[in-house]
């Protein structure tokens, strides 16, 4: 989803300013307007603040607008972990570009251990950009996902620079997304 008017927030919200990582609270009555609404995250404009800002999906009511739903479907429960890890990491997006961070080539490594409690998820994940201050952001969010699956008991996501990303890592599909083909 993608807009081009304005629409008032109906009550104080938390957001991230992007690409700083910055915390702030914008009030009920900020006008913006929605840029971005992909894997249940919103990127605004907020022409006041002349920035853009992530809202959670949790604060999806306060853009006038549904709350996606977040219960997996009986066959995706029954997929082996790996893959619904794989399927999660793929609802999370950069709130700048309109690909998940797996086809954007972010996602480094990937290790799942077996323990008496369940499975340890660990992943390494880069960023497009070193200075940008919205890795903590990023990375919060897939480990929250992968946190969330049945059948794991601890999920880790570490943001690392070597290698250094480049755009040769985005996926063929996430090359199409961005029009590179």
């Amino acid at each position: 989803m993608s807009g081009t008017s304005s629409i008032s927030i109906a009550r104080g919200v938390d957001a991230v300013r992007i690409p700083s990582g910055e915390s702030l609270a914008l009030p009920a009555g900020t006008p913006v307007v929605i840029t971005q609404q992909l894997g249940g995250a919103f990127t605004v404009l907020v022409p006041s603040q002349a920035g853009l800002f992530r809202i959670d999906s949790k604060d999806a009511d306060a853009l006038g607008l549904a709350a996606p739903a977040s219960n997996p479907s009986t066959d995706a429960a029954a997929a082996p972990l790996e893959d619904r890890i794989w399927g999660e990491l793929r609802n999370c997006y950069d709130p700048e570009i309109p690909v998940n961070i797996v086809d954007l080539g972010l996602i480094y490594d990937l290790q799942i251990e077996s323990t008496d409690r369940g499975s340890k998820v660990s992943v390494k994940m880069t960023l497009t950009a070193p200075g940008c201050g919205m890795g903590p952001v990023l990375a919060g969010d897939a480990r929250n996902r992968l946190a969330a699956l049945e059948g794991v008991a601890d999920a880790q996501v570490d943001v690392v620079w070597d290698p250094p990303w480049n755009p040769d890592r985005i996926s063929p599909a996430g090359r199409q997304q961005l029009g590179m083909d």
